[in-house]
C-alpha cells in the first residue's frame, strides 16, 4: 500500500470513529442526519480477520426497511473496506436510530444502479463529484431484511 492510501484509511476511519461518539455523546441527537440521509452504522465481518467491523455512512435513499449505501470513499481509487467485507459476507447489521436490523446486502445491478443514481445524486449532489473524481464504477449497495 502507497502512504497516501494509508492516510486515505486513516482519514476515513477517523471520521467514522468521530461520527460514531459524537452520536453516542449526544444520546442520538447530533448527526443522526446528513440532510435527508440518515446517519447508519454498518456492521460486517472482516473477510479476512472474521472480526466484527463497523463504520459509520449515511443511507441517501431508504423506506419500506430497505437502505441504500454508496461506496465511493470520497472518490477514491479503491473500493473501501466495508464494501469488500460485506461481499464476502452479505449477513450485515445496520444500526439506525439505536436499533439493529438484520440486513442482507448485495451490489445493484447496472439497471437498479441507473434507477436509484438520480436519486443518490439529488439526496447528496457530492456522490455526482465522485463518481467523475475516480475511473472506477462506484458500486452502489442496496440492504434488505434478512429473512429467517
Amino acid at each position: 500500500m502507497s502512504l497516501r492510501n494509508d492516510l486515505t484509511d486513516l482519514m476515513m476511519r477517523a471520521m467514522s470513529d468521530g461520527h460514531r461518539a459524537l452520536l453516542r455523546l449526544s444520546g442520538g441527537r447530533l448527526l443522526r442526519a446528513f440532510g435527508s440521509m440518515p446517519a447508519v452504522e454498518l456492521h460486517t465481518i472482516g473477510r479476512t480477520s472474521g472480526k466484527r467491523r463497523s463504520t459509520m455512512l449515511t443511507a441517501p435513499v431508504h423506506g419500506d426497511g430497505r437502505y441504500v449505501l454508496v461506496a465511493s470513499k470520497g472518490g477514491g481509487d479503491r473500493n473501501p473496506m466495508w464494501y469488500l467485507n460485506l461481499t464476502a459476507n452479505p449477513d450485515v447489521e445496520l444500526t439506525v436510530d439505536g436499533a439493529t436490523l438484520r440486513m442482507r446486502a448485495r451490489t445493484a445491478t447496472a439497471a437498479e444502479k441507473a434507477e436509484l443514481w438520480p436519486k443518490i445524486v439529488a439526496a447528496y449532489r457530492g456522490y455526482e463529484g465522485y463518481q467523475h473524481k475516480t475511473g472506477r464504477d462506484i458500486p452502489v449497495v442496496i440492504c434488505e431484511p434478512r429473512q429467517g
